[in-house]
């Protein structure tokens, strides 16, 4: 192993500044990203619950923006497995695709996952989408224009839900949060190493913006009906209605 070339934990391997989610990683995806982001099955669930005030609407889609390995879609209908929905999980990490389309459903012909860049996919009209922990790792130059994309692909009275890791609103209660974080990866069994080889794997790939900045883009795109559903640490979820 070189000198840059490091572990990040659950025998996923990083170089500096080049996070990314193909090779090994799906492999152990599920396992890592619950790991190291609170909450993150707790966030699932809540957006699964949510949905309760979605899934009769028109036209019955949903879309899963950075659906990796379709663990989100997939708690999504267990929840409502009468409902007649479709499903359409995008990423653009072939891998991830190839995990996603191997988990069994409970109406297996309603789901189809996609290896395409999001930016270039032509969105059909959809009553829910979701975006959960994707946004940060879209190019802050053309995040608005996803954002935007999703507002007009919705039906009126849709959802838009969006989790991000965030910045602080400035330095302190950035310094807090980071520390806060740390120990949260340490007490999940991280060693130091593994956390700030992964820290120096994301630089530069992983932009969160600050609260809001989040709710600028969505104001921007067209979204009034706002409101947070989540919080831990600096990790936000947010449900937008058209």
């Amino acid at each position: 192993m070189s000198r840059d070339h490091r572990e990040a934990g659950d025998d996923i391997e990083t170089n500096v500044s080049s996070w990314n989610f193909s090779g090994k990683t799906p492999l152990h995806f599920d396992q890592h990203i619950s790991r190291s982001v609170p909450g993150y099955e707790d966030g699932q669930a809540l957006i699964s619950s949510y949905c309760d005030f979605f899934m009769n609407l028109t036209p019955k889609l949903i879309y899963d923006i950075g659906c990796s390995t379709g663990s989100l879609v997939e708690r999504i209908e267990a929840r409502h497995p009468s409902k007649e929905m479709n499903y359409i999980g995008i990423d653009i990490v072939p891998e991830m695709i190839e995990v996603a389309k191997k988990r069994t459903f409970i109406n297996q012909d309603r789901f189809t996952f996609l290896c395409q860049d999001i930016l270039d996919l032509d969105f059909q009209e959809a009553s829910i989408i979701t975006s959960y922990y994707t946004l940060q790792f879209i190019l802050p130059s053309v995040r608005q224009q996803l954002v935007n994309k999703i507002y007009e692909s919705l039906a009126w009275g849709g959802a838009f839900f969006v989790f991000e890791k965030t910045r602080g609103p400035d330095g302190r209660f950035q310094d807090i949060n980071t520390h806060v974080y740390n120990e949260f990866k340490l007490k999940q069994g991280y060693k130091p190493e593994e956390i700030f080889s992964k820290s120096r794997s994301l630089a530069g790939v992983l932009e969160p913006f600050s609260d809001k900045g989040n709710l600028d883009l969505f104001q921007r795109a067209g979204f009034t009906d706002i409101i947070y559903i989540f919080t831990n640490i600096c990790f936000k979820g947010w449900m937008c209605i058209k």
